[in-house]
């Protein structure tokens, strides 16, 4: 086990041990002075055959919060600085750090401070004096609630005693398991424990094994055990399910005199080979004025996900799909996500259609958003539309499809124009064989056709959000989900122009940055060697773009107008909006407002914090698929960049798997290299060679680690780009 009870700290208790009651005094007689362990030994005259007992009371009254234990073996008394709460951020060294908006920084809790506390868990943090270092310190006072009580982690079993050791590397300890609650698991499984109790962090958590995955090699168990530890349900209530597949489209006159026929017009769908949840489908006509009159149609999910009803509550709870690597978890029943719902080619589906009407200069002089019923033509994958603008084949819609990508140049030239920023982070997909074992990594293509559908569902998103700012009274907008993005922050922005002027660019950058001035930063050194290198630390300047009932408009975008409309199978917010324009139909109450404006901002918060648990899940599904292949591929020579440098080493990205190892420090044998943070470069203290992000390298693994996932390459070959 990770941490067995400590059997000294536990004879401290039962004998007379006087620092238990001399170190608080003195420490509260000195409040707010900080001492080190020694300095406080001789302070209190300990002697040396006393010094274990000095030891253990520290430990334990540290422990259990009646002194304050700060970082590197350093002491103070509790001080009256008041309380916080926040949500607890592990380290997989141990530490956390807890922020706070009224703090200019986080606060660092040290191991010995966290208590029973788990990572993401909302704490009642009390605050030390604020005596040494950049950061404020405290302790874990009390768990307000936990993040989860469930965790995934291998079954050990031993002679005298059984424990899970936990998957995720920000748990720090394992969870003893009696016998009564092992759901017989056999050692080596990987199983899913409860968190019973957790008394004193002196003492391991207690649990319970609740699900029995199987043993690591068995197929599946590995994206399983990733998806459950994320907190991501794998299966449905079977009563959803059972009500999910009694729904049925009713095209009633009624229902029909509310939607849009386009079930004669040339629409059509464009997705990957593997898709089954065909969310948008797409429509081009040419007016005889010669305006263009693009439509956007969106499966019309809120016609069955009924607001406030279970199917509802748990697709917000879910918030999104989530793309695996050997399977989809979806946000509603497959029977919605797959069959009703879709727009699957030559039946009647139920959509909301955005038409846009534009003149020869791009220009929105018309649109109608609106429910309708579709009947798809055609369902065509990515490369087979890139085919057709390619002129490689050829249908009797190919002059639609060159029409419709012809728009979507301009429109992706006019975005880019106007400041958009387009950061194209390369992607891979695995080839699996019928053990779920990668059998190849292949890179993710990305092509014409993949951004015309893009543009598309971009402008729809724009002008379903201008939509709403119309129909609004004057002087109040309707509540209203938006996909915001803010500008960088001034100190990200203030390190990235510091990152510049140490490459020798003199640019300054404004404190108040708008998208386009950003962008001519990047056009202005895309011909420098260092282009590559500068866009990357771009990328790592960016905020994250999440959902929010006010609108402060999309930075990466450039747009001041932006929601997502497009995805309602998939995506929960999607789903929202939807509902909101078919209320904003009619004029919508008072009552219904300010309802909505109470309730919105939870729905965000959620959908936020979904989105990314499923990018985390969806990341952490691919490493694992990455370590396995590269296991099975550990002679080979890597070719790839420094995607990363630290003080304790470089992490190199292989090309074109995107497999991300580590060169650690000491591994580097030929010289003693110094960090500079402001350059993210690593130079030779007596060759003077610099290691810098970006440079192209060539590597071998030294030690692969499956259980953490981690790889730990050896540098074979350095080319410097500048």
């Amino acid at each position: 086990m990770k941490q067995k009870k400590n059997k000294r700290v536990e004879k401290a208790r039962k004998i007379k041990n006087p620092f238990l009651k001399s170190i608080p005094q003195f420490l509260k007689a000195n409040s707010g002075k900080v001492f080190k362990r020694k300095d406080l030994s001789q302070a209190l005259g300990v002697r040396k055959s006393d010094f274990h007992l000095f030891q253990e009371a520290l430990k334990l009254l540290g422990g259990e919060g009646k002194i304050a234990q700060l970082k590197n073996h350093h002491y103070t008394a509790n001080a009256t600085l008041g309380t916080v709460e926040g949500n607890l951020q592990m380290t997989s060294r141990g530490f956390a750090f807890v922020s706070d908006d009224k703090l200019d920084s986080d606060i660092f809790i040290a191991a010995a401070n966290i208590n029973t506390a788990m990572d993401g868990d909302l704490v009642e943090i009390r605050l030390f004096a604020d005596a040494r270092g950049k950061n404020r310190e405290g302790s874990v006072n009390r768990i307000i609630e936990r993040a989860r009580t469930r965790f995934v982690g291998t079954y050990r079993s031993t002679r005298h005693y059984s424990f899970v050791v936990p998957d995720a590397n920000k748990i720090n300890r394992d969870f003893l398991i009696h016998d009564d609650d092992s759901m017989n698991a056999k050692d080596g499984q990987k199983v899913v424990v409860e968190l019973i109790k957790w008394q004193r962090s002196q003492l391991n958590p207690e649990g319970k094994v609740v699900q029995i995955l199987g043993f690591p090699n068995e197929k599946g168990v590995d994206v399983s055990s990733v998806a459950l530890d994320h907190g991501l349900e794998l299966e449905f209530d079977a009563a959803l399910e059972k009500a999910a597949r009694k729904m049925k489209i009713a095209l009633t006159p009624a229902e029909l005199s509310k939607r849009l026929d386009l079930r004669d017009q040339l629409v059509f769908t464009v997705d990957p080979p593997d898709a089954k949840d065909f969310d948008d489908a797409i429509s081009l006509e040419i007016l005889e004025n010669g305006h263009q009159r693009l439509g956007v149609h969106i499966a019309d999910v809120s016609y069955f996900v009924q607001e406030d009803s279970p199917l509802d509550k748990e697709a917000l709870d879910r918030g999104t799909s989530v793309y695996l690597v050997d399977r989809v978890i979806p946000m509603l029943p497959e029977f919605l996500s797959n069959k009703l719902c879709s727009l699957q080619p030559n039946e009647d589906r139920l959509a909301y259609s955005c038409f846009m009407e534009f003149d020869d200069h791009l220009n929105l002089v018309d649109y109608l958003v609106k429910p309708s019923v579709i009947n798809s033509k055609r369902r065509y994958t990515y490369q087979e539309v890139q085919d057709v603008i390619d002129g490689k084949s050829k249908d009797k819609n190919s002059d639609t499809i060159r029409k419709m990508h012809a728009l979507s140049r301009r429109f992706r030239e006019q975005r880019s124009r106007n400041g958009s920023i387009d950061f194209d982070t390369p992607e891979v997909r695995f080839i699996l064989d019928d053990k779920g074992q990668p059998v190849d990594i292949v890179p993710v293509q990305r092509m014409h056709s993949n951004e015309m559908i893009e543009e598309f569902m971009l402008l729809a998103n724009q002008t379903v959000t201008k939509h709403v700012y119309k129909i609004s009274p004057k002087g109040k907008i309707l509540p209203f989900v938006y996909r915001v993005h803010e500008k960088p922050d001034k100190e990200k922005l203030q390190k990235f122009q510091d990152f510049l002027r140490a490459l020798g660019h003199k640019i300054t950058l404004r404190k108040n940055i708008t998208p386009s001035q950003f962008q001519e930063v990047l056009l202005l050194l895309q011909d420098s060697k260092d282009a590559p290198l500068i866009r990357e630390v771009a990328l790592r300047t960016m905020m994250k773009a999440v959902y929010s009932p006010k609108n402060i408009g999309h930075f990466g975008l450039a747009f001041e107008h932006y929601t997502h409309f497009t995805s309602p199978i998939r995506r929960y917010p999607d789903l929202m909006v939807h509902r909101l324009l078919k209320e904003y139909d009619s004029p919508a109450d008072n009552r219904r407002q300010q309802q909505l404006v109470k309730k919105l901002p939870k729905i965000c918060q959620i959908s936020s914090e979904r989105e990314r648990q499923a990018m985390e899940a969806e990341r952490e599904s691919v490493r694992i698929k990455q370590i396995e292949w590269i296991s099975a591929h550990r002679d080979q020579l890597y070719e790839g960049l420094i995607s990363g440098v630290t003080s304790f080493g470089i992490f190199v990205e292989t090309l074109p798997f995107l497999i991300e190892g580590l060169i650690r420090m000491d591994a580097l044998e030929d010289d003693y290299y110094i960090f500079d943070e402001r350059t993210y470069s690593l130079t030779g203290k007596d060759t003077g060679r610099v290691l810098r992000l970006g440079d192209p390298v060539k590597v071998r693994i030294s030690n692969i680690d499956l259980n953490r996932k981690e790889v730990d390459f050896v540098l074979v070959e350095h080319q410097s780009v500048r």
